[in-house]
């Protein structure tokens, strides 16, 4: 049976909720036990893979396909897990199921209630999410901040389990913030005193709290939180921001959270093993030689709408000792024409998405990168725009473009899926078989990669030997040769892009090779006005 640690937010939001439900899942998973991870967002909306990340920030894909919170990207990125859609949860989707079983006629007429029905189907839920993980700790993190009104079901749910699983499987974890006031020079306490008197009146009492701060936290401050919260002193733990966020574990660690966890929830641990997290977070704090990334979008100007391909270049640029800066680009710019933000940048790197408007300055991005010879990274939308602005320039087709911006299109060299699911979608992870002799199979060690998709449009079949023929190479293919996955430049120094999301797949202590790849052949590319560095003897 599953323990529960569950993980509530206070004073206010994006208050690092889910850093702290990762790093205690490093903490735990260091210790030899299997941590499954699971996100309940009080949101209504029952599909989150329609949702903008202009502002709910990037979807993060699943191992199934299914899109989700980019906190479940945290949880794979640091416990080295690959989760499933049951690790996600939104209110809408449970009132959906409710009102699904109404229909079926489950509850024979009888009234539904926010206690029990509601509580009970989130419940089932959690539940779910720990079996699918196959779970010795189940970590659940409940999405927005106490006091939320949408959230009150859901911290019920969670209250409702200590009595039905046990008070010793079951332990919470409260994330607060401390404002820190410039005209007296101290940090206040009073926020994190009302909010657990919140969580206190909903009836959940915070065996830890995480009191998160951008100043230190002294011993008295924690003394004050400990005795008015009535938490022990050794479960207050400050959580000063970290220079980076890979940090957060060894700091939890280092503050005994790992020992005091399990002693509350009464596991026998093995000691902690954090050496090899311990040395990449080490190198990720030393200096290191800048590598400058362009990455285009649409939604630049949130950048945690790109939140996974950042991360994706920083774990890259780790292996050859560099550090990636970033050069946001706004494709609208682009497409008026100004391209000045591209000549200073070693690498050009264009995300996907299924909000983008137009594709029209992703291609003028790809279009410059090709002629500039500047190594280029397409990720499923960037692929088609990659595609699309090769098939106008070479081989002359000018009406060339995707159906799924212009569904009239004479030469529609990127359309819809064929043989998709009843969404339309090819999606779940796929595998993908390298071509021998190309800079993808050069990529990758194995011949084969199993990647991760959600589309509704690729690379047309019928165009396919066209573009090959005029130097658009598939390099990547599916098992049975019908679909191209990779495509590639012959005669680029490194321009290539991939169908499928490699961002999602890539963590801190092993990256994508595709992004290894590309910032290698970036770091060796000169910018404008650069000169390589000469040998003294």
């Amino acid at each position: 049976m599953a323990k529960y640690v569950f993980v509530t937010g206070g004073v206010l939001s994006s208050v690092g909720k889910g850093v702290s439900v990762a790093s205690l899942g490093r903490i735990l998973k260091s210790r030899a036990f299997t941590v499954g991870a699971q996100k309940l967002d009080p949101y209504l909306n029952a599909e989150p893979g329609i949702m903008s990340p202009a502002q709910h920030g990037e979807l993060f894909l699943t191992k199934d396909g299914a899109a989700a919170d980019l906190d479940l990207g945290h949880y794979e990125r640091f416990i080295g897990v690959e989760l499933s859609r049951f690790s996600s949860v939104s209110a809408g989707q449970v009132y959906r199921t409710l009102l699904e079983k109404e229909r079926r006629g489950d509850y024979l007429g009888g009234t539904i209630q926010v206690v029990p029905q509601l509580t009970d189907e989130i419940k089932r839920l959690i539940r779910r999410g720990a079996d699918a993980n196959e779970a010795d700790i189940a970590i659940v993190e409940v999405g927005g901040t106490v006091g939320d009104i949408e959230g009150q079901p859901f911290l019920e749910a969670i209250r409702q389990m200590r009595n039905e699983e046990g008070r010793d499987n079951v332990l919470y974890v409260h994330v607060t913030f401390l404002p820190y006031i410039g005209a007296t020079h101290e940090l206040k306490t009073k926020p994190t005193q009302h909010s657990v008197n919140e969580l206190r009146r909903i009836g959940i009492q915070p065996d830890v709290i995480l009191c998160r701060s951008d100043f230190p936290v002294s011993d008295s401050i924690r003394d004050k939180i400990s005795l008015f919260c009535d938490v022990d002193k050794d479960a207050v733990v400050a959580l000063e921001t970290s220079e980076t966020i890979y940090e957060v574990p060894l700091v939890l660690e280092e503050a005994g959270l790992g020992d005091f966890i399990c002693n509350r929830l009464g596991l026998a641990a093995a000691p902690p093993d954090l050496e090899g997290w311990r040395s990449m977070v080490s190198r990720l704090k030393q200096p290191r030689d800048p590598v400058h990334i362009g990455i285009v979008g649409e939604h630049v100007q949130l950048q945690d709408a790109y939140y996974s391909v950042r991360e994706a270049l920083v774990h890259a640029a780790l292996v050859h000792d560099c550090e990636p800066a970033f050069h946001w680009v706004d494709s609208k710019v682009l497409a008026a024409g100004d391209c000045a933000q591209l000549r200073n940048v070693q690498g050009i790197v264009i995300p996907g998405s299924s909000h983008y408007k137009s594709i029209d300055g992703l291609i003028v991005a790809a279009r410059y990168a090709r002629n500039n010879r500047i190594p280029f990274l397409g990720i499923d939308t960037g692929m088609h725009a990659m595609i699309v602005e090769y098939a106008r320039s070479i081989p002359g087709l000018e009406d060339a473009h995707s159906s799924e911006f212009q569904p009239s299109a004479a030469h529609a060299v990127v359309d819809r899926t064929p043989n998709g699911d009843t969404t339309g979608l090819r999606q779940g992870t796929i595998p993908c078989r390298m071509v021998a002799g190309t800079k993808a199979g050069s990529a990758f060690e194995a011949g084969l990669s199993y990647e991760r998709h959600r589309h509704s449009h690729e690379l047309n079949a019928h165009y396919r030997a066209q573009l090959r023929n005029a130097g658009l190479m598939p390099s990547g293919v599916s098992a049975d040769d019908q679909f191209v996955d990779i495509v590639e430049v012959r005669d680029h120094e490194w321009m290539v892009g991939c169908q499928f999301h490699a961002e999602f797949k890539s963590r801190p202590d092993l990256p994508h090779p595709l992004f290894v790849a590309f910032v290698d052949a970036a770091q060796r590319t000169l910018v404008e006005g650069a000169q390589p560095s000469l040998p003294i003897t």
